[in-house]
């Protein structure tokens, strides 16, 4: 009976991560679907509205720069906890919020937080992650944030729809699991070296190991695009489908962002026991061909084609950050995780925030549809670069099962931790 116990430690960590992640997520995009609602309510132009949307992620990214490496050097459980207290106040006083001051401090609080916890949390996972389930912490890693993302946005949606009292339906269960989970980490152990923090060690630096900035450098186009994407659905969906689709109810946007998450997961779900080198070049394609056709659905004014391109588009962005993570973690040691997944982040969600600042300089110029269409082509002619140095990469002799194609680097330039190695077939 003490062995099944002890037996169930882990995999209760890996839960929990994950779900943090997917609460995490919906906290981020719960919000998306009551921009509408508050910018009609405090009278918000449309750069406010995107505003509020963009200094989420700008504060996320502070944290994950000056942060990212925290839980490397302290522990995943107090990163956790800390995290997950700061994202019960933020949601809080978003809920409570009466003037746009009051949203943007709600809404950084939010971001700092997030970014605490984005590479705790995807470390996290990874640490429990089961030998004999080698690469399923990247799946998860991959299709948690999207499964967060879409139930955030359509479960807010229904319920704005359905009961009488949405913001507290939403925002009063987002903090009590945000309490819950603060408190619930505590029962997991810690299995990540702790390591000293010395000067200089929590001082932002955008870099990666030597031995893998070569993957990275492939993956950054990709990245991009599919965080774009994301961000600018996010934060001008609501409005897209109710001024240019004729959607006349939340739930209907919500499909738009619930399509967007769900085609992520099924294509990761799908395709996570191909070769990176497959998985990256689907999503590219994906991306890119996503796009075009969401391009013509808004200029017919089709909510139905709409909805089949962003399932198109949703594929394309979650196999895109699968076919990352698959490319670098296998060379990856574990006292370096948290601190490449915060670059991994930081790239992400600059490419999520900074084109919705754009969009909503950009929509009273050229209207919400035209600004959308000049952000797309950008966004296939980057899919299509991504493209291009995937195919660049010499296709290894391994089998479809090869989690990467790049080769190991030369001895010594890459030690693995003792649990690294104890994981390798």
């Amino acid at each position: 009976m003490a062995g099944d116990c002890i037996r169930q430690i882990p995999r209760r960590g890996f839960v929990l991560s994950l779900a943090a992640t997917i609460l995490m997520m919906a906290a981020a995009s719960a919000p998306s679907l009551f921009y509408p609602q508050i910018a009609e309510r405090l009278g918000l132009i449309p750069v406010a509205t995107t505003l509020v949307f963009a200094v989420y992620t700008f504060t996320l990214l502070a944290a994950l720069l000056y942060l990212g490496p925290l839980s490397d050097h302290v522990g995943r459980r107090p990163v956790v906890a800390a995290g997950s207290l700061a994202l019960a106040l933020s949601v809080a006083m978003f809920w409570f919020a009466g003037s746009l001051a009051a949203l943007l401090v709600a809404r950084a609080l939010q971001g700092l937080a997030a970014g605490l916890l984005i590479p705790a949390l995807s470390a996290m996972m990874i640490d429990f992650e089961s030998p004999s389930h080698r690469n399923i912490a990247a799946l998860w890693n991959t299709i948690g944030p999207m499964i967060g993302l879409g139930a955030g946005a359509l479960g807010a949606a229904l319920l704005l729809d359905l009961t009488s009292e949405p913001t507290t339906a939403v925002f009063g269960s987002l903090v009590l699991a945000f309490l819950i989970v603060a408190t619930v980490v505590w029962s997991t152990p810690e299995l990540a070296p702790k390591t000293q923090i010395r000067r200089g060690d929590l001082r932002p630096r955008f870099t990666v190991p030597p031995h893998l900035r070569r993957m990275f450098t492939v993956g950054v186009p990709v990245i991009i695009a599919g965080w774009a994407t994301n961000g600018l659905f996010l934060a001008l969906g609501a409005d897209l489908v109710g001024s240019e689709l004729g959607g006349s109810t939340h739930t209907q946007a919500g499909i738009v962002l619930f399509a967007l998450a769900i085609s992520g997961v099924t294509a990761s779900s799908v395709l996570q026991r191909r070769s990176a080198r497959t998985i990256s070049l689907y999503a590219t394609s994906a991306l890119a061909f996503g796009t075009a056709v969401s391009i013509g659905a808004l200029a017919l004014g089709s909510y139905p084609a709409y909805v089949a391109s962003v399932a198109i588009v949703g594929s394309g962005f979650g196999t895109a950050f699968l076919g990352v993570l698959r490319t670098l973690m296998p060379h990856t040691a574990s006292s370096e995780r948290a601190a490449v997944m915060a670059v991994i982040y930081t790239v992400a969600y600059l490419a999520f925030g900074v084109p919705t600042i754009v969009a909503g300089l950009l929509v009273p110029v050229l209207t919400l549809s035209g600004t959308m269409t000049i952000l797309g082509a950008i966004i296939i002619a980057l899919s299509l670069v991504a493209t291009v140095l995937r195919l660049r990469i010499p296709h290894p002799a391994a089998g479809p099962a090869e989690t990467d194609d790049f080769p190991e680097p030369p001895t010594g330039s890459h030690r693995r931790s003792a649990p690294d190695r104890e994981e390798q077939p």
